[in-house]
């Protein structure tokens, strides 16, 4: 998990955040905010396949602060549980807290958000 600009407070807040969805819903949870090596989405799939093992549970989402966008990949067996409808309109929502600076808000909000659609989901 890699959260540059963010204070140690607001890291923090995100650390427990994913250690709560993690939790609840039994899936691997990752962050990444900062700028893409190469391609956006091909940047955030290595970062996911970068889990090994724990990549078919896992959940990683990427934001690229400065390019303003956001990825969220999903391994095969959270994938069952987490559709891409679903983690779409989760990045919907999630967008429109970072458009108006609410970085953490958004971030906050969109990884309870995944982790309460793959519960229902089980």
């Amino acid at each position: 998990m890699t959260m540059r600009g963010l204070t140690a407070a607001q890291a923090d807040d995100v650390r427990q955040a994913l250690l709560a969805a993690e939790r609840r819903s039994g899936l691997r949870f990752g962050v990444f905010l900062g700028e893409p090596v190469g391609g956006r989405r091909h940047f955030a799939e290595r970062l996911h396949a970068a889990l090994g093992e724990e990549a078919d549970d896992a959940v990683v989402v990427f934001v690229d602060v400065t390019g303003r966008a956001l990825e969220i990949v999903t391994g095969e067996r959270a994938r069952r549980r987490l559709p891409d409808s679903a983690c779409r309109l989760t990045a919907m929502s999630m967008a429109t807290a970072f458009s108006v600076g609410d970085l953490i808000g958004g971030l906050l909000y969109g990884i309870s958000a995944l982790a309460e659609q793959s519960t229902a989901r089980r």
